[in-house]
């Protein structure tokens, strides 16, 4: 555990992390509401917006965003405002337990850090509680469609952001009653869906220099020292292959090398509505 992390468990000592990870558009916002309710966890973080009761408590959604580089600034909590005004939330807030949902691991635990929480110390993964079939026909919608969920009811997203709202659906939760245990009650939810303005582009318009730029970028945000030298790729039924030059002026491990391809699959997933089959890194030292 780092020290970062240290220092945040001893202020939120009785707050335990929960993070609902899995590959972008496997269903996770979909199955958010699911898992809180299955835990008894009040609130949800979600691509930069701060969840309660199936309403926006505070924050703002990086599916609104235009491009993929704000998206990952929004989802990360970079721009002071969102940050000081989700943190502001969550101080008046009385909850022992909370939800992250992140692409990775890593990702949960590095907004985690940044929302001053516990690291999570719960993961559930989409694997545990979605069947394969249901997850290849959210990742069919994602990756041919470009539609995303957003686990809060359509007036709120459409009260924000009345451009990206595509439609809604219903999923039914199962309760039981506290006096009567052994009867479920179904209660029905709506979530949105949205079309983000980020993955509207068309397949045609991801040339070398875009992918070369959201690289940068990814780079920028994991280690402001390592720089990109070149990106070239190839496509394939499974999705892009990437072969990622980078310089860097000190040596790195190759646990740190398989994290950082994990982290630029997952933003480019997740912000550039670009299927990812695997990243290869090739470190050199600045010469």
């Amino acid at each position: 555990m780092s020290l970062s992390a240290f220092i945040a468990n001893l202020k939120h000592p009785t707050v335990k992390v929960y993070a609902l990870v899995g590959r972008s558009g496997t269903g996770k916002s979909f199955r958010a509401q699911l898992v809180a309710d299955k835990y008894h966890i009040p609130l949800i973080v979600d691509d930069g917006l701060l969840i309660k009761n199936d309403k926006i408590v505070a924050g703002k959604s990086a599916k609104q965003e235009s491009n993929f580089l704000t998206a990952v600034k929004r989802a990360l909590f970079q721009d002071p405002d969102h940050h000081k005004e989700v943190m502001n939330a969550l101080q008046t807030e009385h909850y022992r337990k909370i939800l992250i949902i992140g692409t990775s691991e890593k990702m949960a635990a590095k907004i985690a850090l940044r929302l001053n929480l516990p690291e999570p110390s719960q993961i559930i993964r989409i694997e545990d509680i979605a069947t394969k079939d249901e997850i290849d026909t959210a990742m069919r919608i994602r990756y041919s469609e470009g539609k995303h969920v957003i686990p809060v009811s359509p007036l709120q997203i459409t009260r924000n952001y009345p451009s990206i709202v595509y439609d809604s659906i219903k999923v039914g939760l199962r309760k039981r009653l506290a006096f009567l245990p052994f009867i479920n009650q179904v209660q029905t939810v709506e979530k949105t869906l949205v079309c983000p303005e980020f993955s509207k582009q068309e397949e045609t318009s991801i040339s070398e220099a875009a992918i070369t730029q959201m690289v940068s970028h990814c780079l920028n945000e994991y280690e402001e020292t390592m720089k990109v030298s070149k990106v070239s790729f190839t496509y394939g039924s499974e999705g892009y292959d990437l072969d990622v030059v980078i310089r860097t002026p000190q040596a790195i491990s190759g646990l740190m090398i398989a994290e950082l391809e994990e982290y630029i699959a997952d933003s480019l997933e997740k912000y550039g509505g670009i299927l990812i089959h695997k990243v290869k890194l090739n470190v050199q030292a600045w010469s």
